[in-house]
């Protein structure tokens, strides 16, 4: 992107693949320690995932590897599936990473055999102004139902583990489906849209 450096501010292999295959070049500055707002019910999801996306972006743009690399463009990005509340008042409950096999599979039982959304919060920070873009992506997704031998298989897969919602949707699951959105915000780093904030940046810079 012009002469700024990109940096992406987390330790996801998963973001990383995702951010190289666009070809351009970028350094990786995790954001270490850097508290999650907890999930919970919620009315407004993206929120909470753009507020996540924030803090991470502003750690790493506020350390002095960061600095040095200035001009530079520091991406945050949080990732977080939520499923309609039972009582059907537009309010869902966030589901964060399982902190546990236990955790895992009660998200799985809330997911299977319905729709629900995956959210993507994404934070650009500009350095060294400090300029602040932020925005956020949605995924619809549907769930079959799953019977229980096919949660203990998923589960004894341990590929449940630091994905939100306890699944991942690369890893080509079967009985999971995108209805609407992207598929990249997914995995969990919604590369149209930030393809496009890169890009506005990038013109704004030339002018």
């Amino acid at each position: 992107m012009g002469l700024n450096t990109l940096i992406l501010a987390s330790q996801s292999p998963r973001r990383r693949s995702l951010l190289a295959g666009t070809g351009r070049s970028f350094c990786v500055i995790p954001a270490l320690g850097v508290p999650e707002e907890a999930p919970r019910e919620s009315a407004e999801p993206a929120a909470l995932a753009v507020r996540n996306a924030l803090a991470k972006a502003r750690a790493v743009a506020r350390s002095a590897d960061a600095l040095r690399l200035a001009p530079a463009v520091v991406i945050g990005c949080d990732t977080i599936a939520c499923v309609p509340a039972a009582a059907g008042d537009g309010v869902c409950e966030i589901l964060g990473k399982p902190a546990d096999r236990a955790d895992a599979r009660r998200m799985l039982g809330l997911l299977s055999g319905s729709e629900h959304f995956v959210i993507s919060g994404l934070a650009l920070i500009e350095l060294p102004l400090g300029r602040e873009t932020v925005d956020s992506v949605v995924t619809t997704l549907a769930m079959d139902k799953l019977a229980d031998s096919a949660i203990d298989a998923y589960l004894e897969s341990g590929a449940w583990r630091g994905k939100a919602g306890a699944f991942g949707y690369q890893d080509g699951i079967p009985w999971l489906r995108i209805l609407s959105g992207s598929a990249s915000n997914v995995v969990g780093l919604p590369m149209e849209r930030l393809t496009e904030l890169l890009d506005e940046l990038e013109r704004k810079d030339a002018r």
